[in-house]
């Protein structure tokens, strides 16, 4: 039998719990916030949003995290394509349609915005995205999304991943951009993104990736990229870019990648990309002349060297038998001329890497 003295405990033990479940919970205006990002979005398929119910947002929300001191949402993080057992349960991609809310802005301490690979959302990046003081990760990867890249998306000072690949983005980079001095990771491929890199683009400085292919950008390439010291990935490719290489791009320390096929460009080919540290080298498909730079050399180690579908012209430098590694090579569709140097890393490439030339010859070619 229940004594008096045991009601005594319990109660306040009851209230004690229940006061600490409720200041462990998020706030009312996150939850109200995540749900009206979640109805202006339908998932059919997986039931993504199923666990979406309760008053506490911080636990078995899928997709969201918070700060375990303010307990205020942290990070939403909501991929397609991912390893989450619902996937392969499902037997397939994740598939979503509606648009991204402003009503995400209302989440001040939102630190990362992962909403990728869904292919069917659409609508604006909200403006307010640039609002959000604590914002360090947006990935927006794979999905319709059309509309400008924020303006002013240059506040977010914390930001480190801008990725807005593979979507309907169009309008120019915008010039406040460059601000974003923390930001390691610009992924804007795939998009109807036109006007020119901007001139200080450079002043990125803590980026090591810049994937900018497949877009509507022309001009120059700016030779401010080249005091990005951090930078190891740099893909321009089928862009509409002209004018010529910037010889600095061939001094960058670690500078691992230089893609620039499918653009305009043209002049020479600075001998600096040949005896730098670049390994993944594609110049295919510009208008570039002049001959192949006579700069091969113990630093040159190419796994990959595409100087295919240009303008070259002139003999296959004897320098290259000093590389000390060329994986892949193809210098084919230009106007070079004279014998194949003999020898690696020429006794294991096909003759397609040399046909369409006006006069090459030996082997694997016919003889000379």
């Amino acid at each position: 039998m229940a004594t008096p003295f045991m009601y005594i405990y319990i109660i306040p033990t009851l209230l004690l719990s229940l006061t600490n479940s409720v200041s462990n919970a998020c706030p009312p205006s996150d939850r109200a916030a995540l749900l009206a990002f979640k109805a202006a979005l339908n998932e059919s398929h997986l039931g993504i949003f199923n666990s979406w119910k309760g008053l506490d947002c911080c636990h078995n929300w899928k997709g969201v995290s918070c700060d375990p001191e303010t307990h205020r949402v942290s990070d939403i993080n909501l991929r397609g394509e991912s390893e989450d057992p619902i996937f392969e349960k499902a037997h397939r991609t994740g598939y979503m349609t509606g648009s991204i809310s402003p009503a995400i802005c209302k989440l001040t301490r939102l630190s990362s915005l992962t909403i990728a690979d869904w292919k069917g959302i659409s609508g604006r990046i909200p403006q307010c995205i640039a609002s959000l003081p604590f914002l360090r990760v947006l990935d927006l990867v794979g999905n319709q999304i059309s509309g400008e890249i924020p303006s002013d998306i240059g506040r977010l000072s914390r930001l480190t991943v801008l990725n807005v690949a593979e979507n309907q983005i169009s309008g120019i980079i915008p010039r406040s951009l460059t601000n974003l001095s923390s930001l390691m990771h610009l992924d804007i491929r795939g998009n109807k993104i036109s006007g020119t890199i901007p001139r200080n683009f450079g002043k990125l400085r803590m980026l090591s990736r810049a994937l900018l292919s497949k877009n509507k950008l022309n001009g120059l390439i700016p030779y401010s990229i080249s005091y990005i010291y951090r930078l190891a990935d740099l893909d321009l490719s089928l862009n509409q870019l002209s004018g010529p290489i910037p010889a600095s791009l061939g001094k960058m320390s670690v500078l691992a990648t230089l893609n620039l096929d499918g653009n305009l460009i043209s002049g020479p080919i600075p001998p600096t990309l040949i005896s730098s540290g670049i390994s993944i080298l594609n110049l295919s498909n510009n208008a570039f002349e002049g001959y192949i730079p006579d700069a091969f050399g113990p630093r040159s180690y190419f796994t990959v060297m595409d100087l295919s579908h240009n303008k070259l012209r002139g003999r296959i430098p004897r320098s290259i038998s000093s590389a000390t590694y060329i994986g892949h090579l193809d210098v084919s569709h230009n106007h070079l001329c004279g014998p194949i140097p003999a020898g690696s890393p020429f006794d294991h490439l096909e003759a397609s890497s040399f046909v369409s030339n006006d006069c090459l010859c030996g082997k694997p070619l016919r003889a000379c």
